[in-house]
């Protein structure tokens, strides 16, 4: 992979490619041109290809992409086979959600606990992942070192939480709490997802049609 430094407009394309090949790849699609990748996706041939240039070399002229081989250097690129270890924090109502219908194996990442304050729910199951007490937070942590925090719990307590599990050697945060969280740590990394944002969009959009 060449050393570059990769724009984020980039990185966040790279999980569109990795759905729309993954979907091709399952429906038993061989090869795909950038134009017809493009056209999909309703993205330029020419901003594929410089988008994939940042990694490495893909396709061949005149024969396109191997939907199977871009599919799993993409994967590679972003870490599907890197093993990485999540915890929930928070099993409510968006918590719950998110344990019963995202299939986080599929992308890379091995979750078997989450953790919340309500008796009513500790020591429950959902998909195989137990539901523990948040006093069992730490010493989980520290035996089982995961790096992925997803944060499903109240605005008020999330700065706070984050810090902490900064502390204790997390180093990625998928955060629904609606907060922009931040640290003077290096090499921590938060995905905000702000509900809210895409639904104003959306209004904007249907608004100046």
């Amino acid at each position: 992979m060449k050393k570059q430094k990769i724009s984020d407009a980039v990185i966040h394309r790279l999980p569109r490619y990795y759905r729309y090949l993954d979907d091709l790849y399952n429906k038993g699609v061989v090869r795909i041109s950038s134009s017809s990748l493009g056209g999909k996706m309703d993205i330029t041939a020419s901003q594929i290809r410089q988008d994939l240039s940042c990694f490495g070399e893909f396709g061949q002229q005149g024969y396109g992409y191997n939907v199977a081989e871009l599919r799993a250097e993409i994967g590679h690129i972003l870490g599907i086979d890197g093993g990485h270890r999540l915890i929930i924090i928070g099993a409510g109502h968006l918590g719950h959600a998110l344990l019963q219908n995202f299939d986080f194996a599929k992308v890379g990442f091995h979750v078997d606990s989450a953790f919340d304050l309500s008796p009513a729910l500790i020591g429950t199951k959902i998909h195989d992942v137990t539901i523990r007490s948040m006093d069992e937070l730490d010493a989980y942590v520290k035996e089982y070192q995961p790096n992925v925090a997803v944060l499903t719990v109240p605005q008020n307590v999330a700065q706070s939480l984050a810090s902490k599990l900064i502390a204790m050697g997390i180093r990625g945060f998928w955060n629904f709490t609606n907060v922009e969280l931040s640290t003077q740590e290096p090499d921590v990394f938060f995905e905000d997802v702000h509900f809210v944002d895409t639904l104003l969009t959306l209004s904007y959009r249907i608004t100046r049609k």
